[in-house]
């Protein structure tokens, strides 16, 4: 199978056997952040190793079934071999999607940020469906997943809230899902029954390490500190531990407000503001290499990525792959992956990734 060859296994090997050397040299153990960076590292190749064998292992065991349904006429056995052509047509699929995800930050963990459109209740509860949808993939996924900002609406649902999604390749998948998303429904909050159409916006930043350099210089940092809102300990709504803070150059905006001190909301606030500017030089940098990115539509009011309708039909289409289902709630229950292997699978209609940094993340 010369398909194996994109996937690069033999360099993984003895890149898995270098992790293992490194990891096992004592002057290694003293420092936990390299010793957990190495164990991560050598969970992901190891999984991807035998993702890979155990596809050509049962590919030759299907071959084998299916030789002998041919040789002895069976047809039990035919179907056999049939449906593990199936099972494995998917298994090559998911591994089509982890070699796509190879970008520089790709199988980092992510920030997601949602805010509502114009629109009052109406978008402010969007958003917060929006925000379940999120919730449930990553407890789809098995993702750690833990809301670092909520701003919640005057009547319903929130005005903005900021998640902090932690696995291999979150951020490489959830980053199909920066842009707006339009819903269409009868409106629980019409006395008239009448339809209404609401729009959210999401942007996904990649969370960054510390051995990534950042030139954040503080004095370009606006700091406020305000009451947390939302569900809390006994010392988060209490005081002033939530922290916002605005990098003035760049007018880019992160608000932490879920740990139990305001230095602790600080220091991931300093850390989500960095993870956000590489993100932008990372964006800059891709538009200097391709020329294409002139051509990408802004993200924007009006420029949806996706329609959700609920009424007078069901339906949620991608309107940059075109990937559509009538499975409205199961889509709202979190499984959006086949909208993000479809985007995955079409690069060239892919929209532009940094610049989802904008107003307030």
């Amino acid at each position: 199978m010369s398909f194996g060859g994109i996937f690069d296994i033999p360099k993984k090997e003895k890149r898995l056997e270098e992790v293992t050397l490194q990891s096992e040299n004592p002057a290694v153990w003293g420092d936990p952040n390299k010793m957990q960076k190495l164990n991560k590292e050598r969970s992901s190749l190891e999984k991807d190793i035998t993702a890979w064998k155990t596809l050509v292992s049962r590919t030759d065991d299907a071959l084998v079934l299916l030789e002998m349904a041919e040789e002895a006429g069976d047809e039990s056995t035919f179907a056999e071999a049939v449906n593990e052509a199936g099972q494995l047509e998917k298994l090559v699929d998911e591994l089509e999607i982890k070699k796509m995800l190879s970008g520089e930050l790709d199988a980092n963990s992510t920030y997601l940020t949602i805010n509502a459109g114009a629109g009052g209740t109406e978008a402010q509860d969007w958003a917060e469906m929006l925000y379940r949808m999120y919730m449930r993939y990553g407890e789809r996924q098995g993702y750690r997943v833990a809301e670092i900002e909520r701003s919640d609406g005057e009547a319903a649902g929130i005005k903005s809230a900021t998640l902090h999604i932690e696995g291999p390749y979150a951020y490489g998948n959830l980053k199909a899902e920066n842009g707006v998303h339009r819903l269409v429904r009868i409106s629980p909050y019409d006395s008239n029954a009448r339809r209404h159409t609401s729009f959210a916006s999401v942007f996904c930043w990649a969370e960054v390490d510390d051995d990534i350099k950042i030139d954040l210089n503080m004095s370009d940092v606006k700091v406020d500190t305000y009451r947390a809102s939302g569900a809390g300990g006994q010392h988060v709504n209490k005081t002033d531990s939530a922290v916002r803070m605005t990098h003035m150059p760049t007018g880019i905006v992160v608000s932490c407000q879920n740990e139990r001190s305001q230095h602790a909301n600080r220091d991931r606030a300093i850390k989500m503001l960095k993870a956000a500017l590489y993100e932008r030089e990372v964006e800059a940098r891709n538009k200097a290499k391709d020329e294409a990115n002139s051509q990408k539509k802004a993200v924007e009011w009006g420029s949806q990525i996706r329609s959700y309708v609920f009424h007078p039909y069901q339906m949620v289409k991608d309107h940059r792959t075109l990937h559509e289902t009538s499975q409205v709630q199961t889509v709202m229950d979190g499984s959006i992956e086949d909208f993000i292997y479809a985007y995955l699978k079409n690069p060239t209609d892919q929209r532009a990734q940094g610049g989802a940094v904008q107003d307030e993340v």
